[in-house]
């Protein structure tokens, strides 16, 4: 780091803070202002901060990781998350903006009703608010870390650091984090993240190029890498066509074993916590202007989470593979190519992209973590009576305490791929509850709250217990899974249903399809606002589309033109499909008894 990097890490540091702090004014009037901006997010900028929020500086360190030790196959960890974010986009968007809260815990008690709900809502915000949330906050404080030990930023300063230093200048970024956040509420945080996200996805096309420039070219740089290592690290699915049966086959040097893959593919996406939209996606959705802008959020989120940022990535990876064949920690691959093969200037903008990647993952776990001490803590149980401006400076004194919080768990991790999984394992269980509770009545309160307590515990205990460890991530998630299951379709028919006047409300407000509802259809006398079929096949066609684009984009990225081409022809077929049916019929038929045909479409789909 010469004094020139230096003056634009400094410079954009200002900048941000400058601008956090003057949309302060925008967060000043009340919850709704402060934690989803007055519902007046467009959704070019939603789903910026979505993706914003995704790519923290842990991301491109996992990735180098994921790649270097399992392959790029090791990828569907995260890829398989974009089948439910497609779910996101065409099933609950609009749910979740017609519904009209703050945080995705305040549903609990829409959904159901009595004591019973407002243990779970408090429960809920409690774990997603300290446990879960501070740890995602300690493993992008861990990845700050390592990257300004990598970087050797305090000794280009002539300043030898210890451990203790490294983490102290990363919670004074944190500190900077918190001032604007904690000020300009989400308003700060999203139009922050814009730019942020922009900076960082930079910063990756550039280390990209320069690492691809120093193997000499692609080619070369595929070559080094696959000689590098002895797993089969260019395949994007872990199988062969042929053997002796002439069918396909797990192939015999895939860098994940077949349990894990089949866990990714088959059960994670729905498994997992976050199946129906939940938590920072949510505040985003909720804060968008109407539904169809929630809806056009989610579809802008997808394209830049994987269409465009995935191969930058991954390209970077195997370069550091091809370059650096015996480097120990696979994540340092991408703070190393960094430091050797970026020029003064170059070196520092793409410092500040990773500054940015930290700062807005930070600055929107802080006001996420914040909305549910607030709003479904305090507000809801300490001082229901609270006025608005009260509210608002809780919110930001509970900013400093999730901050506070997150700086003491990244004092306990070390590994950021290993801590990625064991967020993923404590979220493990109750994604399929979260599902259900949309679409069929006779979930209750205590099977959600059952779920959510038996995965998290389930999860943690196989990740960290010695004696009950379950080594294999695949077998750990599919355990975790069933064992929730079983829990909390017992607790659910041992339990009552909600009543009907707490199930009438929801249906009412909400209005969501499929067969669960006809009950309440029928004594509402309101059809639902949702053709759940037809956005189940809208999903599927958007599956094609996403998938499709994504793996032709790589495949021909990475020389592998059979790939690129059959990718490309299931990405059109997905599109084409899904224009026809854009085309067709969205709503469903009146059937007799359901005589309300004002009510019988939402406000903004035709």
């Amino acid at each position: 780091m010469q004094p020139i990097d230096w003056l634009i890490v400094l410079l954009y540091l200002v900048l941000t803070m400058a601008l956090g702090l003057y949309l302060t004014r925008k967060a000043s009037g009340s919850l709704v202002d402060f934690f989803v901006s007055g519902r007046s997010l467009p959704w070019w900028l939603a789903g910026t901060s979505m993706a914003a929020t995704t790519f923290s500086i842990d991301t491109p360190l996992y990735v180098a990781g994921v790649v270097g030790n399992r392959g790029i196959a090791g990828n569907w960890e995260w890829w398989s998350f974009g089948i439910a974010h497609l779910i996101l986009i065409y099933v609950f968007a609009r749910l979740w903006r017609r519904s009209e809260i703050v945080t995705d815990a305040e549903l609990t008690e829409m959904r159901y009703g009595g004591r019973m709900a407002a243990i779970l809502r408090g429960t809920k915000a409690f774990l997603f608010a300290v446990p879960i949330n501070c740890i995602g906050i300690g493993y992008a404080m861990l990845a700050m870390v390592k990257v300004i030990d990598a970087l050797e930023l305090w000794q280009s300063l002539g300043i030898t650091p210890g451990d203790t230093l490294k983490l102290w200048s990363v919670i004074g970024v944190s500190i900077l984090v918190l001032i604007y956040s904690g000020f300009s509420g989400l308003w700060g945080v999203v139009v922050t993240d814009f730019f942020q996200f922009f900076l960082a996805l930079l910063g990756a096309f550039v280390v990209a190029a320069a690492a691809i420039g120093q193997a000499g070219g692609m080619r070369p740089l595929i070559d080094q890498a696959q000689q590098a290592t002895s797993i089969d690290v260019l395949s994007f699915v872990p199988v062969t066509i042929g053997g002796a049966n002439g069918w396909l086959t797990w192939s015999d040097t895939a860098g994940i074993t077949a349990s894990t893959f089949a866990a990714y593919a088959v059960v994670q996406w729905w498994s997992f916590r976050r199946s129906d939209g939940g938590g920072e996606f949510v505040q985003r959705l909720a804060a968008a202007k109407n539904e169809a802008e929630a809806e056009k959020a989610a579809w802008f989120f997808n394209i830049l989470h994987y269409m465009v940022r995935t191969w930058p990535w991954i390209a970077v990876a195997l370069a550091a593979i091809a370059l650096y064949p015996d480097l120990a920690d696979r994540e340092l691959g991408y703070p190393r190519l960094m430091l050797d093969f970026l020029p003064p200037v170059l070196l520092g903008l793409v410092v500040a992209s990773l500054l940015a990647a930290f700062m807005s993952t930070v600055s929107t776990l802080i006001n996420w973590g914040a909305s549910y001490l607030t709003n479904d803590l305090y507000g809801r149980f300490i001082k229901p009576d609270a006025n608005q401006s009260e509210l608002v400076a809780v919110g930001r004194i509970t900013s400093v305490l999730v901050t506070i919080l997150g700086a003491l768990a990244a004092f306990f991790s070390d590994d950021v791929a290993t801590v990625f999984r064991l967020v993923i394992a404590i979220g493990t269980g109750p994604g399929l509850v979260l599902i259900l509770r949309w679409f069929w009545w006779r979930i209750n309160a205590a099977a959600e709250l059952a779920a959510m307590l038996a995965g998290f515990v389930i999860g943690l205990v196989t990740s960290v217990v010695p004696v009950l460890t379950i080594e294999d991530f695949g077998w750990r998630l599919i355990v975790t899974s069933l064992l929730t299951a079983v829990i909390w379709i017992t607790v659910m028919y041992l339990t009552p249903p909600e009543s009907d006047a707490t199930l009438d409300a929801f249906y009412c407000k909400i209005r969501p399809g499929g067969p669960g509802w006809s009950r309440q259809q029928a004594r509402t006398r309101l059809l639902p606002a949702q053709d759940l079929g037809q956005d189940i096949k809208r999903t599927i066609a958007a599956a094609l589309l996403l998938f499709g684009a994504m793996f032709a984009v790589g495949g021909f990225l990475l020389l592998q033109p059979l790939m690129g081409w059959v990718s490309l022809i299931i990405a059109v077929a997905g599109w084409m499909w899904l224009r026809q049916l854009g085309r067709s019929t969205v709503m469903p038929i009146a059937r007799p008894g359901l005589e309300n045909p004002e009510l019988n479409r939402s406000d903004d789909r035709p």
